[in-house]
């Protein structure tokens, strides 16, 4: 068995079976959240997707570690079919492991582990890193501007073979620092910049430079883009890949747990915002609110949703910076897991209905006005009919 660069027994990989996509399977979008190391839990649901074999992936739609994750699969799959993607995401998460393992700034001391978990909020190295990034901009303590996931992503990955790739369509997501603006970069516009450009935290990295844009984290403003999925792709169904929490039991009152809930807050609002606009898309055409004529200028889409809030309620927006492969691959394994259940539960659905009540589950709004069609569009739809 391999050992890892410290000299720890390696996770053995899961991959026991082919990958085999069985005749008529279902094709569908997958649209997947960034969140540093917890990526490793998308890792896990595109693995079993693949391993699963009923689902084909048509078009991805990521931010930040959704990126990563997105065109690390779509090259793989390209070179290598559906078991080269889950060779190329092991081997590029184990590349990501091993150089936390050289360059990690928040690295715990030996018996952090025990005290702490994988939750790294209260060690040395976390406090240290939370004041440096604080006092010092990345242009001051990192004026080279090193990022070791460039050098993994340019080893593992030719961007240009990857701009010719027809089976996969490729949607990232990054936020324009002058406008505030989210920028799309689609299969033939995504380079090694577009991917640091959709993965760049501003009080981590430098803005990336792109014709003479600047650009941040995806995150902001996209996390993922959903619109992307819905006109550019020929599936209906589109699978959100949550990996920042939704909800979270009690109220955080420890300057920790405040912090962690405003990042999940912040890093869930755009895409609550666009699903709120989804279901009222599918309220117009559901309802028949729409004119004749102007019913096939939008899409029903069908949306599911695989929450991580259980799966991943134990762990700390510190843990995202969290390299160990002992904990990328619990990760994965916890991915894997609700992969298939959520597989187990709803295939049959896939291309009939979607899965999830937006309404319900993400809006909440509980006020049965804003439910009711107003006096003005009733009346319009009772003119129509």
């Amino acid at each position: 068995m391999k050992k890892t660069a410290a000299g720890r027994r390696a996770t053995p990989s899961i991959r026991k079976k082919a990958a085999v996509h069985e005749p008529g399977a279902k094709p569908i979008n997958l649209a997947l959240q960034g969140g540093g190391a917890h990526g490793a839990f998308a890792w896990g649901v595109i693995d079993k997707i693949l391993e699963d074999g009923r689902l084909e992936i048509d078009g991805l739609s990521g931010t930040s570690a959704g990126s990563m994750n997105a065109v690390v699969y779509a090259y793989g799959k390209l070179t290598g079919g559906a078991d080269g993607a889950r060779e190329a995401l092991e081997n590029f998460w184990k590349a990501v492991s091993d150089a936390g393992q050289r360059y990690s700034p928040v690295k715990r001391l030996p018996w952090e582990q025990s005290m702490f978990g994988w939750n790294n909020d209260d060690t040395a190295a976390f406090e240290w890193f939370k004041l440096m990034t604080n006092a010092l901009s990345p242009y001051q303590w990192n004026p080279l501007n090193f990022n070791p996931l460039r050098d993994i992503l340019l080893e593992q990955i030719d961007f240009d073979a990857l701009n010719t790739c027809q089976n996969t369509k490729l949607f990232l997501s990054a936020t324009n620092v002058r406008t505030g603006k989210v920028r799309v970069f689609n299969t033939r516009e995504i380079t090694i910049d577009a991917v640091m450009a959709s993965a760049c935290l501003p009080y981590l990295y430098q803005a990336v430079e792109i014709d003479g844009e600047p650009y941040w984290d995806g995150g902001y403003m996209g996390n993922p883009s959903l619109f992307p999925l819905f006109y550019n792709t020929d599936a209906r169904d589109v699978l959100i890949v949550h990996i920042n929490p939704i909800e979270r039991a009690g109220t955080p009152k420890t300057p920790a747990e405040i912090y962690d809930r405003v990042n999940e807050i912040s890093f869930n609002s755009s895409l609550i915002k666009e699903l709120r606009s989804i279901a009222f898309v599918q309220k117009l055409l559901g309802e028949g609110w729409l004119k004749d004529e102007n019913q096939g200028q939008l899409k029903y889409v069908l949306i599911h949703s695989l929450r991580a809030d259980a799966a991943l309620s134990d762990l700390s927006v510190a843990s995202k910076f969290e390299s160990d492969w002992n904990f990328l691959t619990d990760l994965r394994d916890r991915g894997r897991a609700t992969a298939a259940e959520w597989i187990e539960t709803n295939f049959k659905d896939v291309g009939v209905r979607s899965t999830v009540d937006l309404r319900k589950e993400f809006l909440n709004s509980g006020s049965e006005q804003e439910n009711k069609p107003s006096k003005h569009a009733a009346s319009a739809k009772s003119r129509r009919a």
